[in-house]
């Protein structure tokens, strides 16, 4: 972080929830408390901040869920490109009637103490940051994956999330998702025999053609994009989407999409507070431009149930579990079987059963008012990224790689305990 030292508050909806449960006589409240025409009541209502309103923020998050919610009250919107808050700002206004305050600093909007709660869709290399100091502040967070840069972020992020009983959604919004659902709870329940192998296939990169660097534009704060990363002139192949092809800012595939399936084969393999005990891959880079992430590649994670991971740029994007009597692949679109009669198996009281939720942003918002974890809680989603950071590592060094689950650190190996984590730039800092 830097010297500024968050201002922390209790979440006001645990606040709420203890003012009325302390209230043992009839007390007159004001009307405005009460819901009308089927809205919930204002002090029903989660008060939410957006921070990072790029396309992503903006498009996937502020008018496809956040916006549309009777239960969100949006407060404010935050972002280092004056277009994307302006807009952010302007799409509120537009679809509620309703103002929201504007900030450039996620500190300014994390100190406001009536915001319960933020939902953090920056670069990768601010997540840790950002969700560390809306922790702090007293802010539940729901945070894009990946969730971090590093695997020290992660643990990090963990430990003050447990701290101040912090509720963290990883914005891996697959597990929301029935299909998926269904791929582990067969996998967990034997019905395609002994789980052997898991295959991810998460695409590729297709960097574009390299831009020159230039003068940032005048809406956009250069150097608090930048933020922890080294300084590097600005081009506009470096920001906003193309930023995932720079280490200095994020993992490339590996960890775009490798935080969404690879965080469904741990579901499946039951690894969610685990992980495996062995890396290794190979992986090639792109040839066109400053890109370090590798392009393509194959990273095969062995875990001590002797289950072996595979996750591969190339191929139909999903996820394929593949058992000694069968195999299911699911992917966002479907969901087959080696026996399509399994798709239509009738679980029981006595299978294992898996955290249910049906829409990922309506779980944050549920577990906010009942303090439980979410379906994709910090630890879950840290663990995910884990294994994406893992296999960064292992291209990078290019050697079989082995790592303790449990301690969260490589064994024996200086070299790569030192990859676990990166340096900020002054002022920054955990």
């Amino acid at each position: 972080m830097t010297d500024r030292t968050p201002k922390h508050t209790p979440n006001r909806r645990t606040f709420l929830k203890a003012s009325a449960a302390a209230l043992a006589a009839p007390t007159i409240v004001p009307s405005s408390i009460f819901a009308k025409n089927g809205q919930p009541a204002p002090s029903d209502r989660v008060v939410v901040g957006s921070i990072g309103v790029g396309d992503l923020g903006r498009r996937h998050h502020l008018a496809g869920a956040l916006i549309p919610n009777k239960r969100v009250q949006m407060a404010a919107v935050c972002d280092v490109d004056r277009n994307h808050r302006d807009q952010a700002a302007l799409d509120v206004l537009s679809r509620t009637g309703k103002k929201v305050d504007i900030y450039k600093d996620f500190r300014d909007l994390c100190d406001r103490p009536d915001i319960d709660a933020v939902l953090i869709a920056t670069p990768d290399h601010w997540h840790a940051l950002t969700a560390i100091y809306a922790m702090e502040s007293g802010k539940d967070v729901y945070c894009e994956k990946p969730l971090t840069l590093t695997i020290d972020e992660g643990k990090k992020m963990v430990e003050v999330a447990r701290r101040y009983g912090s509720i963290v959604q990883t914005g891996s919004q697959q597990r929301s998702d029935r299909r998926f659902r269904l791929a582990c709870e067969l996998v967990r329940n034997g019905k395609i025999g002994k789980l052997q192998t898991v295959d991810t296939y998460i695409g590729d990169i297709d960097g574009g053609s390299w831009q020159p660097t230039s003068t940032p534009p005048a809406n956009l704060d250069w150097n608090f994009w930048l933020g922890p990363a080294p300084y590097a002139d600005y081009s506009p192949n470096r920001c906003h989407y193309q930023f995932r092809w720079f280490s200095d800012y994020s993992g490339g595939k590996m960890t775009d999409w490798g935080a969404h399936h690879n965080d469904i084969a741990q579901w499946g393999i039951g690894a969610d507070g685990s992980g495996p005990v062995k890396v290794s891959g190979k992986g090639e880079f792109h040839e066109n431009g400053p890109h370090d992430v590798p392009g393509t590649f194959d990273v095969t994670y062995t875990y001590g149930n002797g289950v072996t991971l595979t996750c591969h740029a190339k191929g139909e994007n999903g996820v394929k579990f593949t058992g000694s009597d069968g195999w299911v692949f699911v992917s966002r679109g479907k969901i087959e079987a080696s026996n399509p009669e399994l798709l239509k198996t009738k679980f029981t009281d006595e299978d294992v059963r898996l955290y249910v939720s049906d829409n990922h942003h309506n779980n944050w918002l549920d577990c906010i008012y009942s303090r439980k974890l979410p379906i994709c809680d910090v630890e879950v989603g840290h663990r995910s990224v884990t294994i994406c950071h893992l296999g960064n590592i292992a291209i990078k060094l290019g050697r079989e790689l082995n790592w303790d689950p449990v301690k969260e650190e490589f064994v024996g190996d200086e070299q790569a305990q030192r990859l676990v984590s990166k340096p900020m730039r002054a002022p920054w800092h955990l």
